[in-house]
Order: C-alpha cells, then structure tokens, then sequence
C-alpha cells in the first residue's frame, strides 16, 4: 500500500518519511486519533514504505500486504471448533483479515466483527498472540531490512499479553519497528505508552473528503459536499453515507416511527415497535441507540436555524423540519439520560423486549416536556 492511497495527512507522512531518511525512527510508534481519520491507513503505508514499496515502483507481496516481514495482530476470539486450551491468534484469521483488507483500510471494530461472525462476542488480543509474534519476530528479517510489526486495537490486549508484549518491546529483535494503532490510547497500560512515540492524527479535512468522493466514489459535486459535511472529518462516516440506502435507513425509519407513536400515545403499536428493535442483534441495537443519539442532537441543533451546526441528510432534516421543536432545552439532557441508560443495559445483557418497551414509554413523558 502507498502513501498516495492514503486520504490526505500529507503532514503526518512527511513526518515519518522525515524520520526515516534523518535515520531516527523509534522501535515503537503509536498511531492515534478520532475516528476515520486514517490511523490504519497511515501504518500500513508507512510498514509498506519500511519494507520497500516506493511511490515510484510496486512490489507486489506488499500489494497485498502478505510481505513476510509484515506481521499483523489484532482481536480475535475464541471459535467453538477450537481445543479448550487453544488461546486464539491473529494467524487463525489470518484469511478474514486479509479479505477486510481488500475491501481498503478504512474499517471498524463492527466490521471486523462481523467478518469473522462475532456480533456477540467480545474481542481481544490474548496472551498466545505476544508468544507467537514473539516467535516471528526472532527470526532474521527475509529481506535484510526491518521487521514490521502493526498492531491494530493493542488497548484490547489482556493483561498477560501486554505485560508480554512490553518486555518484546523494552527488548526488540534488530530493525524491528512496532506500529500501534490505537482507537483508545487512555486503555493502554501506561508502560507501554511511555516506550511509544505518539503520532496524533487529525480528521481529514472537509475538502479533502468532499473532492475524494467525487474523484474515487464518482459522487456528483452536490451529493458530495453534502456528505463531505455530515461526515466532518470521518471517512468511514462518508462511506457509511454512501452505503445508507440500508442500515441508517432503516434506523431512520424507526425513529420516525417511534417518535410518531410516542406522542401519539399508542402503547400496543409501541409494544409492537419494541418488539422489532429487539429482534436486531446486540451490536446493531447498540448502533441503532448511538443514531437515535445523533437524530436527538441534531434536531435540538435544527432549532437554532444554523445551517453549519446540523449534519443532517435530506431525509432526515426532511422529519426535523416539523419534529425539532419537540426536542428542547426541557428534555434534551433526560433523552440523553435515557438512552445511555438502554445502552448500558443492552451492554450488560438485559432482556432486550423490556429494555425497548420501557425506553418506548419513557419517551412518551419526554416528548411532552417544555421549555
């Protein structure tokens, strides 16, 4: 993967061009930023660039990030198929991870879980995952040059496997760099960030996404800045609006739903609403809490008749037109409350039927709060 497949960070790549060629690379670096932003995407091509891919000639193993100095690791869980005593690697995926790959490296933690079937598992780096990288990484280097490590989510790590991984680091094999990309950095035990040097990336600039998506997508010029500005910086926030012709679509739909029969009071047909919510899988009703969220501040936002504060689609500012009103300084703080009180309990297990229900009802009460 080249630097130029990156979306903009034109800044960053310098940077870490620049400390290769003045020769004071670190061993270990630490890729953060918001969402979206390209983290991933940056790692890669900079491990590409490590390994010998140039913007000027194509290796083609790197093409397809299988260059035997390139060494992945990421969450994983454990399979039924799997032996009790088996602790789950990176190489036991290695074939799912690849597949995501080609797809680019703007991808999630939903993703990644869903391509290997995990919706209701939870995902981590385990303790057999340091002694096989490890394993790799005592070997000499194929092509005589660096050892490249990228460890996507390294704040999943278990116990056993950071404590692990920070000796590897304290000590590490000749021309190894570890390339850490981390969504959550705070989670990271503080040993380990204290041998790191964080790279903090920004979000991609409105421009940027707004002229990627007509050159890349195809997307017409209108269509594009609109998008460009509901994503505000996150690619994987304007794919997901290319893409929601299905899932926010739906959502969409039953928030409408929802906030339609709440102020109409109709309890059966409520029942019958939660009901269908129920039915999604844990993760898809915990995305659909954080849109209800989002659909909640954008409308409270559409009051103030600013057009650079809303992100809305059409669609959605097509509803807001008539519903914001009903969203206001007297409820905005309680919806809130309510809904990262369903997500907490949806997280923890509850019967989703009467988590839904109760959610249902309460909005009932809030919608006719007022100023």
């Amino acid at each position: 993967m080249k630097f130029s497949e990156v979306i903009g960070q034109e800044e960053v790549r310098d940077r870490l061009v620049k400390m290769v060629s003045e020769d004071r690379l670190p061993h270990a670096l630490l890729f953060c930023g918001p969402e979206g932003c390209g983290k991933l995407a940056l790692a890669l091509a900079f491990a590409s660039y490590l390994l010998g891919e140039r913007e000027d000639n194509d290796v083609a193993m790197l093409r397809k990030l299988e260059h035997p100095d390139l060494h992945f690791t990421y969450p994983t869980i454990k399979l039924p198929s799997m032996g009790s005593d088996h602790k789950p690697v990176s190489d036991d995926f290695a074939k799912e991870w690849h597949e995501l790959l080609k797809g680019g490296p703007y991808f999630d933690m939903n993703q990644w879980m869903e391509t290997i079937g995990a919706e209701n598992q939870q995902a981590i780096i385990t303790a057999g995952e340091s002694d096989a990288l490890l394993k790799k990484l005592s070997l000499k280097s194929s092509q005589g040059g660096y050892k490249v490590s990228v460890i996507w989510l390294p704040e999943r790590m278990n116990i056993e496997c950071a404590n692990k991984l920070l000796k590897l680091i304290e000590e590490p094999p000749v021309q190894t760099v570890f390339l850490m990309v981390s969504e959550e950095p705070d989670k990271l035990i503080e040993t380990i960030r204290s041998r790191t040097q964080r790279i903090d990336i920004k979000k991609i600039g409105n421009e940027q996404v707004r002229t990627t998506l007509i050159e890349k997508r195809g997307i017409s010029e209108e269509a594009a800045e609109r998008i460009s500005k509901l994503a505000n910086g996150n690619w994987l926030k304007a794919l997901r609006e290319i893409e929601a012709g299905g899932e926010n679509e739906q959502f969409l739909e039953m928030f409408i739903m929802l906030m339609r029969l709440a102020y109409q009071r109709k309890i059966k047909d409520l029942k019958r609403w939660s009901d269908i919510v129920a039915g999604y899988g844990r993760e898809k009703q915990k995305r659909f809490l954080n849109y209800f969220l989002k659909m909640m501040r954008e409308n409270f936002m559409y009051n103030f008749q600013r057009d650079e504060l809303v992100y809305m689609t059409q669609k959605e500012e097509d509803f807001a037109r008539n519903f914001a009103r009903f969203v206001n300084e007297g409820n905005i703080l309680a919806i809130y409350d309510l809904a990262n009180v369903t997500i907490r309990d949806i997280g923890q297990n509850a019967n989703a039927k009467i988590v839904f229900f109760d959610f249902a009802l309460k909005m009932i009460v809030l919608l006719i709060q007022k100023k």
